[in-house]
């Protein structure tokens, strides 16, 4: 998933989004004046005590106790694993290429160094990271995103390369999903050259001879070169160096542009969830229209939508990783904690009715069948904890009261205005 955290920045302070991505920072943002709200804005850098995150996010969101504590169920149907299925792969290549994601992919930016968390299931380096994506594999998870660390993915790219080199997986079961991220000085003199160097690097990185997926990034829109990039991506694609041009975190506009041009863009990553609802304004339309598929992150919102947020007290939660720090700033503009508590319980009912499903199993098929341009969703892991649950998410679906419940809850909440990635480029949300 995308390494830049969505917080606001005015536009004089664009090109900076990338060295903001790496401070600490806690943000719980509020939502447009013109709504009701439950939080109230907090920015704060280096706030590294589990204490003080936790009581920023109390004092930012703070939860209702009027309505007394939530029953979380005390256990899940516990399916034999050994008939689960496996995670199932796309049902078709995306466009323009022969590329089949399976339908979770393993995010890797959990991988960076900034989503350690709890000592006990911390999994994000060393042997144990590479050890663990032969279990991915196994169930049936054989996408892998990336990227390197001009897109704030750290070490994930070697990480993957020493998984194949030791052969824990094997280059040919697998597709690895990478960018390319430009930021600096060569948006206003894009060359041919730059790219080629940029699509070496993890090349040798991950020790492969073609990259699977590479999805470009833009840090300013005031710089229109990324089209010529996407068009030397296109160049590089029928030169079989690459399988297929991605971007992320491109609005509907500029994705126009690009295609419009002759670019053969197949994919675009993009923030998609119950919280983040931006693509259904007017990306998923025009995906729709040109067959450009959407790869969404924050699918489970960093864990916020997850039965382990069910009825826990504000106060209690710890911003102790990267992920929940930056989907926290999401929270206050969808809705605000009291909110996605009522969102959670409305989850969770839906889980029960399908034998125990979890509540991120039930907010994940939600984005994945929810329209008709999403191959596949990607989900960051720190572990190979949830593997089994995945593969259960593919043994239901929702049906119509399923989506009429959420969407009851969702008209409670707060609607987005503008498209995706407006927001963290200085706009409105």
């Amino acid at each position: 998933a995308s390494a830049l955290v969505p917080t606001r920045v005015d536009a004089p302070s664009r090109a900076r989004v990338h060295r903001r991505a790496r401070a600490n920072v806690v943000v719980v943002a509020r939502a447009s004046s013109t709504q009701d709200d439950d939080g109230a804005d907090l920015s704060r850098r280096g706030l590294l005590s589990s204490a003080a995150m936790a009581a920023a996010m109390a004092a930012a969101i703070p939860l209702d106790r009027t309505a007394g504590p939530f029953a979380v169920p005390n256990a899940f149907a516990a399916n034999d694993t050994a008939t689960l299925p496996l995670v199932p792969r796309a049902s078709t290549p995306l466009k323009f290429s022969n590329e089949v994601p399976s339908r979770i992919i393993k995010g890797c930016w959990q991988l960076s160094g900034g989503h350690r968390g709890d000592p006990s299931s911390d999994r994000t380096s060393g042997a144990a990271a590479v050890d663990d994506f032969a279990s991915f594999v196994n169930a049936g998870i054989d996408t892998f995103d990336t990227g390197p660390e001009a897109c704030g993915y750290g070490p994930s790219e070697l990480i993957i390369g020493e998984a194949l080199k030791s052969g824990k997986i094997s280059r040919d079961d697998v597709r690895i999903f990478t960018k390319m991220c430009a930021v600096g000085r060569e948006q206003s003199n894009m060359t041919n050259d730059w790219v080629t160097q940029k699509l070496d690097l993890p090349m040798r990185r991950l020790g492969v001879k073609k990259l699977d997926l590479v999805q470009m990034y833009w840090n300013d829109y005031g710089q229109k070169g990324y089209v010529d990039a996407a068009l030397y991506l296109s160049d590089a694609k029928a030169a079989g160096k690459i399988g297929a041009v991605g971007l992320t975190n491109f609005d509907t506009k500029r994705m126009a542009e690009m295609v419009d041009a002759g670019a053969e863009i197949s994919s675009n990553q993009i923030q998609f969830s119950l919280l983040d609802r931006r693509p259904l304004l007017q990306m998923t339309e025009y995906c729709a229209s040109n067959g450009v598929g959407l790869l969404p992150y924050g699918v489970v919102a960093g864990g916020l939508l997850s039965d382990e947020f069910l009825g826990k007290p504000g106060e209690d939660v710890t911003l102790d990783t990267s992920s929940k720090r930056k989907y926290a700033s999401v929270l206050g503009y969808a809705g605000g904690y009291k909110w996605i508590q009522t969102l959670l319980e409305t989850l969770r009912t839906i889980g029960d009715k399908h034998g125990g499903q979890t509540i991120s199993n039930v907010a994940a098929r939600w984005v994945l069948d929810g329209n008709q341009v999403t191959p596949a969703v990607i989900l960051g892991a720190r572990n190979a904890a949830h593997v089994d649950d995945h593969r259960k998410m593919f043994t239901f679906e929702l049906d119509t009261d399923d989506k009429a419940a959420i969407d009851a809850v969702l008209a409670k909440g707060k609607k987005p205005s503008a498209d995706c990635y407006t927001f963290e480029r200085g706009g409105p949300w």
